[in-house]
């Protein structure tokens, strides 16, 4: 086996310089009374670029991160980071928790103690999960991808060896959204026979081919797509085409990262406009430092170039699948648009949190998670 015990430990070198860039901010110009309508607000933006120089403590949270088992494990001679925490009753299941971007496996931390040891937090030891959190190709402390090809299939088969060769699960089932999806539903078209059952949120904002038989909430769902990728993709249709050009500014400067990632964190969370309400400024920090510090940016909005460019296998995924579901993450998804793509066996709505729900829902997504899965331990005694 080639997995082996991680901790993480950035650089005094690294902090410091990050600090002198911080204090070196040359600050942009501001229509007055834009807030938000033009993109990252700058009152907002120079208050956290402050907290960051002078009150963000990145060794405290270094030390919350380094609480979790982390390790690496080459697989074909690629470095993979992941979290793996054993669960606490008899028979745990294995899940896998994917993240997407703007994310990293910060993500997930939240949720990770309510599914290993449910019974902890009033839920029953027989829920347990051994839980695996990746950090995809090209994110957090995994290695960044030096070559063409890495999209969502490459990920998928490199995810599905670290969990059958590496770790030695037969079978595993999986949470995910976002990007994270993406690769999730590849390994059910290609690898269906280690999935147990796939566990996923979020709107599908890739709409593709229409049929002809929409519904009439089909309806409103495409043209809201249509509406909102008229509105708000050009982050992606950047990243999908100059991923490039985009990195040479968010690389050297942490400002500019600060400003490219809070903006959806805002955006993207049921936060009514205030991104606190969800997130504490320590919280979306910790996530940013990580992106800073291992010099994933470039690399991690890459992937969207090679998505169009190794699209990986279509079809319908046929692997039992639940849907956790709110009308505040983009906009709302009828359950018969997914179904025409994946075999729903489960269906949720829920009327808070947004995108990123292990880190706004924690226990909702847990509650869920222990619901699907419960019938299906039997398929690992």
């Amino acid at each position: 086996m080639s997995v082996t015990p991680f901790t993480i430990n950035i650089t005094q070198d690294t902090l410091t310089d990050l600090q002198e860039r911080l204090a070196r901010t040359r600050w942009t110009d501001e229509v007055a009374e834009a807030e938000w309508e033009y993109g990252t607000n700058l009152a907002y933006l120079k208050e956290f670029i402050d907290y960051w120089q002078h009150h963000f403590d990145w060794r405290t949270q270094e030390r919350a991160l380094n609480a979790f088992s982390h390790f690496h494990a080459q697989v074909d001679s690629f470095k993979l980071h992941f979290i793996h925490e054993r669960g606490k009753g008899d028979h745990p299941l294995p899940l896998v928790l994917l993240h997407g971007w703007p994310s990293s496996f910060w993500q997930m931390l939240p949720i990770i103690p309510l599914l290993t040891d449910p019974a902890r937090y009033g839920g029953d030891a027989a829920d347990s999960f051994d839980v695996i959190v990746p950090s995809l190709p090209g994110y957090g402390f995994s290695d960044r991808p030096s070559k063409k090809g890495m999209g969502l299939g490459r990920m998928a088969d490199l995810l599905a060896k670290l969990l059958t060769e590496e770790l030695g699960y037969e079978r595993f089932a999986v949470r995910a959204s976002d990007l994270g999806a993406g690769v999730a539903q590849q390994l059910a078209l290609t690898h269906a026979q280690q999935l147990l059952g796939l566990h996923q949120s979020g709107a599908n904002t890739f709409i593709g081919h229409i049929p002809d038989d929409l519904t009439q909430a089909e309806q409103e769902f495409v043209a809201n797509a249509q509406r909102w990728n008229q509105q708000e993709m050009a982050y992606a249709m950047q990243h999908t085409t100059k991923p490039q050009t985009l990195a040479y500014g968010l690389n050297d400067s942490p400002a500019g990262l600060a400003a490219w990632i809070v903006e959806k964190f805002r955006a993207w969370s049921d936060c009514d406009g205030d991104i606190e309400k969800r997130f504490s400024k320590d919280d979306l920090l910790t996530n940013l430092t990580i992106y800073w510090a291992t010099q994933t940016i470039n690399s991690s909005i890459r992937l969207y170039c090679e998505i169009v460019r190794n699209p990986g296998s279509w079809g319908r995924v046929e692997v039992p699948t639940a849907m956790l579901m709110t009308p505040k993450d983009k906009f709302p998804t009828p359950r018969e648009w997914m179904e025409r793509s994946y075999n729903v066996q489960r269906w949720t709505e829920i009327s808070s949190g947004a995108h990123f729900l292990e880190i706004e829902e924690p226990e909702r997504v847990a509650e869920d998670l222990r619901a699907f899965f419960r019938p299906f331990r039997q398929a690992l005694k």
